[in-house]
């Protein structure tokens, strides 16, 4: 996958589940703010159990079967 098609894929994926404001207003706090994607992946799913995250795909996985 190139980078335009990821960027593409990507802009399309957001617009689709947020809009076009919270899109933007995403972007603009990436841009603004110093972002470490790598350390703050390491605390997302921090406390969670393995039934919590397990609950979380599957409905994650049922709300996309849903909306396709």
């Amino acid at each position: 996958m190139t980078d335009v098609i990821l960027k593409q894929s990507m802009m399309k994926h957001l617009v689709e589940c947020f809009g076009h404001i919270q899109t933007e207003r995403f972007i603009s706090l990436i841009i603004k703010e110093p972002f470490d994607y790598t350390e703050w992946r390491k605390d997302l799913y921090e406390g969670m159990t393995v039934e919590e995250l397990s609950k979380k795909a599957m409905e994650n996985r049922m709300r996309k079967r849903n909306a396709g």
